[in-house]
């Protein structure tokens, strides 16, 4: 398997890939190799699969390592490609990374340990489970700090696990007040923040940027329109980039507060991407009106998605 020849620190827009799923709701591996060839071509610095926006959590194992080895052999060293590998158990979690490694995958993205409403760990715990899949591979891991693992990760936490665990050094951060963590972090962390992320579908992205983010891990159906954002704001070009945050926001704002994982999959097959938006049960697809609203919005911004594959 083909590594990519993009060298670290990995920068840019690496949005996550949906799984695609036939009628029936079965995987449909063709309909993948098509969304990935879509993202690349629309500008995607890299990928990242398997993520929550993926829908990993409705994924048995046989599914998730036909999904990973069927785009990394797609992708063929393009792109970096990520990989998420969370578990709750701490050798799983490991085996899972060393898999993707394996596979050619060029960093891993783990949340810390988690499961239902309850059941969490302590600081002492998350630290050992890091260190346990740092130990496993060595590629870079990055820490996913989202609201769905119930778990509070402070900066200074997060900063002391980058200087402690080798592999240990990108950090998606997307909670509340995501930039002032940000800042704390690299602040603390110094030269061991080898990649301080945003997230979230980019709602917060340009108060994130100007905290230091280097990374924009958003949805997969517009990178192009996440490139019009990013380049000109590392190429010193703030004010462009604000102005074409201003003009993509409206759709930004509707995946994230009106469609979810969905939107990516929706824009996919209005464009000819993809010929099905399933979700797996009991997700739900997109009621009609929500998706009108959401194909309405992106025609007026006209992102390579509704033209790609027809």
């Amino acid at each position: 398997m083909a590594n990519s020849n993009v060298r670290r620190p990995y920068k840019g827009v690496f949005p996550v890939v949906p799984t695609v799923f036939d009628g029936d709701g079965r995987l449909d591996l063709e309909g993948q190799k098509r969304a990935v060839d879509f993202m690349i071509d629309a500008g995607s610095h890299g990928l990242c699969i398997l993520a929550n926006f993926s829908e990993q959590f409705v994924l048995t194992d046989a599914e998730r390592d036909m999904v990973l080895d069927t785009v990394l052999n797609h992708v063929a060293g393009r792109v970096p490609v990520i990989v998420t590998t969370t578990h709750f158990a701490s050798h799983i979690c490991a085996e899972r990374s060393q898999r993707a490694q394996q596979a050619g995958a060029a960093m891993v993205m783990v949340m810390p340990p988690y499961h239902g409403a309850t059941i969490r760990v302590g600081e002492a715990a998350i630290h050992q489970f890091y260190r346990t899949v740092s130990e496993a591979i060595s590629i870079p891991i990055m820490i996913q700090d989202a609201p769905v693992a119930g778990t509070s990760l402070s900066a200074g936490f997060l900063a002391r696990m980058a200087r402690e665990l080798e592999n240990v050094c990108y950090f998606k951060i997307e909670v509340p007040q995501a930039a002032a963590k940000l800042r704390e972090l690299i602040a603390l962390g110094g030269g061991a923040i080898e990649g301080p992320w945003d997230g979230e579908e980019a709602i917060t992205l340009m108060a994130d940027l100007d905290a230091g983010a280097m990374g924009a891990m958003t949805g997969g159906g517009y990178p192009d329109g996440i490139r019009q954002i990013v380049d000109p704001y590392f190429a010193g070009r703030r004010d462009e980039a604000a102005a074409a945050y201003q003009r993509w926001l409206p759709l930004i704002n509707y995946e994230n507060r009106q469609c979810g994982l969905a939107a990516c999959k929706a824009l996919m097959m209005e464009g000819g991407v993809i010929k099905h938006e399933t979700v797996r049960l009991p997700l739900q697809p997109l009621r009609p009106a929500v998706r009108t609203g959401l194909i309405e919005i992106a025609s007026h911004l006209g992102p390579l998605v509704l033209r790609w594959g027809k």
